[in-house]
């Protein structure tokens, strides 16, 4: 068997940072050791590259679109295929396919489409992610009120019917529409049940977290916030410990302060975890695109309405990582880990991704000194 191998690197192995090492992979690409660079096999393909860190494929439970399509435009095998082949040029190696709130019968073709995804092996597919319909009118964000609804009997059946499917379903939902009693089914279910766009305030979110809802979307951004008498559910997301939290770090949707803050404050296990919320322009050269019939417009990193309510980030995971180290002082170990480990560890089945495993196959990130994702030789 042939080996490639790189050194030149810090090397991330899904925990922690190790220096002056080499990674070996198979010719299968499956991760085969981290050893020293006089041990590697002597017929091995050695590169040697100039710094940065190369660790394991990002996973991202919130992705919208990408390569110029967004999931909720055409939910199909064909949509699947072109937003999971840009998000590998992002550094991807995992993700959650994001459909944003919509009617029942597109939530359905968005639930077949990705079963026939995964059936058809469509790299990188690890189930889906319904963020609502079942939100509030209040904390919408960018998404259509006229589709925004209380879950019934009908929509439960449909979401246990596709856990039983799916590999991973994550559901975002707030109190003000779906029951404690739901939130226990699903979660009884396998569903990853997450709290977002909400005005909930902080008792009831601890009820419904206790209930079985363990994430929390897009902390700070479409929810009850934190005040000094009033913690919302950014304090549940960070005062409850078996609750993780996805986090958009472009220092728009969050300012750094704010992360820097929360990322102190959280307690554990439940972790923060970095997600892109990409849309269509993902990976592409796009202005602008449509969402449930409104432009989005992209301007100067932003994605905005017409009316500037933000909708999505013009954010990888790459950039992301960037903001957290260079601009809200997190260390790079913590900072690569909520990119890979800490999400790949909240899904029921994660294929091994997020952590350099002997014999896993894996798509591993490089990422030089100014932490820009490089195509690996």
């Amino acid at each position: 068997m042939k080996f490639t191998a790189y050194s030149g690197v810090q090397v991330f192995d899904g925990t922690q940072l190790h220096a002056g090492k080499a990674v070996l992979f198979a010719e299968d690409d499956a991760f085969s050791a981290l050893i020293a660079v006089s041990d590697l096999p002597e017929d091995c393909v050695h590169h040697i590259l100039d710094g940065g860190v190369i660790g394991p494929g990002f996973v991202d439970l919130q992705v919208n679109g990408g390569g110029g399509v967004m999931f909720n435009d055409i939910p199909s095998l064909e949509t699947l295929k072109t937003i999971a082949k840009s998000h590998q040029g992002l550094g991807v190696a995992g993700f959650l396919p994001t459909l944003i709130t919509d009617t029942r019968a597109k939530s359905q073709a968005a639930i077949n489409a990705t079963i026939e995804a995964i059936d058809a092996g469509v790299e990188g597919i690890l189930g889906l992610h319904l963020e609502g319909p079942h939100l509030s009118i209040a904390r919408k964000g960018a998404h259509d009120g006229t589709l925004i609804r209380p879950m019934d009997d009908a929509d439960l059946a449909m979401l246990l019917d596709a856990a039983a499917q799916l590999p991973n379903l994550k559901m975002t939902v707030a109190p003000e529409n779906v029951t404690r009693a739901q939130v226990e089914t699903l979660a009884k279910a396998g569903v990853l049940v997450s709290l977002g766009h909400t005005d909930a305030d902080f008792e009831t979110c601890q009820r419904w977290m206790d209930a079985g809802a363990h994430c929390v979307t897009h902390l700070f951004n479409a929810m009850s916030q934190l005040g000094n008498r009033a913690p919302g559910l950014v304090g549940a997301a960070l005062n409850t410990d078996h609750v993780s939290a996805g986090l958009i770090a472009d220092g728009i949707h969050v300012h750094p302060v704010a992360m820097r803050a929360a990322l102190a404050a959280k307690r554990g296990p439940g972790r923060v975890f970095l997600v892109s919320d990409a849309m269509a322009v993902a990976g592409s050269d796009e202005t602008e695109f449509t969402l449930n019939g409104r432009t989005i417009l992209r301007r100067g990193g932003r994605l905005t309405l017409a009316d500037g309510t933000l909708a999505g980030a013009d954010l990888d995971l790459a950039q992301a990582i960037r903001t957290l180290v260079q601009d809200v002082g997190v260390a790079l170990e913590q900072a690569l880990a909520m990119a890979t480990s800490i999400p790949a560890d909240l899904l029921q089945k994660n294929l091994g991704l997020g952590r350099f495993e002997p014999g896993k196959k894996i798509r591993p990130i490089w990422l030089d000194r100014a932490f820009d994702l490089r195509v690996l030789p």
